[in-house]
């Protein structure tokens, strides 16, 4: 009657790793000494190199004594090789059959989020991740168009979930349009991900004056925010809203400006400055507003509309405004 061997066989499958450093060094040791493995020499191997070894088929049982045998490398990665192309063959077909089988899932989901009280009402939803949650959805359900009104900075945090998301949008051949404020293309964030969407096909315009946040997919829901801190949402689906909504978009669409944000990509020249402030000033904007709109302090907005004065002889900071907006209007 023999003994046991050191460590039983055990085959794990496609699903087993490579052999780490010690498992290499003892079939190497194995090698070396012949291709055999003694049943003395197995017990006092590192257990773990050894079962590893054993797990991979590198070595296998002599058939006459405790020992093993070494295995030539090649035939075992034929072997693994067949079994991971079969197993990899199985998850795709897996992966394609997953939406059928899950259709009757997905439908009583789709029923539950359009099943406000009434129909058309809003569905209001709490909690920025939920929010965050719910848009991704409808982004991945979206076949036609998204419309999106983005005021102010936008955090790392949406930006990468954005990116993600819109990526795939455009892929699909979806169209994207997005407003934004001057300030929301200062961070290289922001203009990273400007410049990949654009690439792509998104259309970016800019708008030098406040506008609530919005977001429209296929006309057929926007979400809007209820609180300032946007921690609350309503997603609309009415169709009077809807169109009202669709219309406030494209009002200010028409009024923002397309060379702004591509001279922010580095795709055309850059507005000067005091231009801009002057323009914000013609609007009848304070010092304070200017500076918080273009994300400059207020000594360096003071600073040019100093040079400003001087250029249109103003005395004060409303008779610059007032002559500025006669020098639009003429021009």
């Amino acid at each position: 009657m023999t003994a046991e061997p050191a460590v039983a066989p055990h085959h794990q499958g496609p699903a087993g790793d490579e052999p780490d450093e010690a498992a290499r060094r003892l079939y190497l040791a194995v090698v070396a000494d012949g291709g055999r493995l003694t049943a003395s020499a197995a017990q006092d191997a590192d257990q773990s190199a050894l079962r590893q070894l054993l797990d991979v088929g590198l070595l296998v049982p002599h058939t006459l004594d405790d020992g093993y045998n070494a295995v030539s490398p090649r035939s075992v990665s034929d072997r693994l090789g067949a079994e991971l192309r079969s197993e990899a063959t199985r998850l795709l077909v897996r992966a394609e059959n997953l939406p059928g089988a899950l259709d009757g899932l997905t439908r009583a989901f789709d029923e539950m989020s359009e099943r406000p009280g009434r129909p058309g009402e809003a569905v209001y939803v709490e909690g920025h991740v939920h929010i965050r949650q719910r848009i991704a959805q409808l982004v991945a359900d979206c076949r036609t168009e998204v419309l999106t009104a983005a005021p102010g900075r936008r955090p790392a945090e949406s930006l990468r979930t954005a990116r993600l998301q819109d990526v795939r949008l455009l892929q699909r051949g979806c169209e994207l349009r997005t407003i934004y404020q001057p300030v929301a293309l200062t961070d290289p964030a922001a203009l990273a991900y400007a410049e990949e969407v654009t690439r792509l096909g998104s259309q970016l315009r800019v708008l030098d004056e406040p506008f609530p946040r919005l977001i429209i997919l296929d006309r057929a829901v926007a979400v809007v925010p209820v609180e300032e801190d946007d921690n609350i949402a309503a997603f609309i689906s009415d169709q009077a809203a809807l169109s009202f909504l669709v219309g406030a978009f494209e009002r200010d669409w028409v009024r923002a400006d397309p060379a702004e944000a591509a001279s922010a990509l580095g795709h055309g020249p850059a507005p000067a400055v005091p231009d801009r402030v002057g323009r914000l000033l013609a609007r009848g904007l304070t010092q304070k507003a200017v500076a918080t709109r273009l994300g400059l302090s207020e000594r360096t907005v003071a600073a040019h509309i100093s040079r400003l004065r001087d250029r249109y002889g103003a005395q004060t900071l409303f008779q610059l405004g007032w002559l500025m907006r006669g020098s639009r209007d003429d021009g």
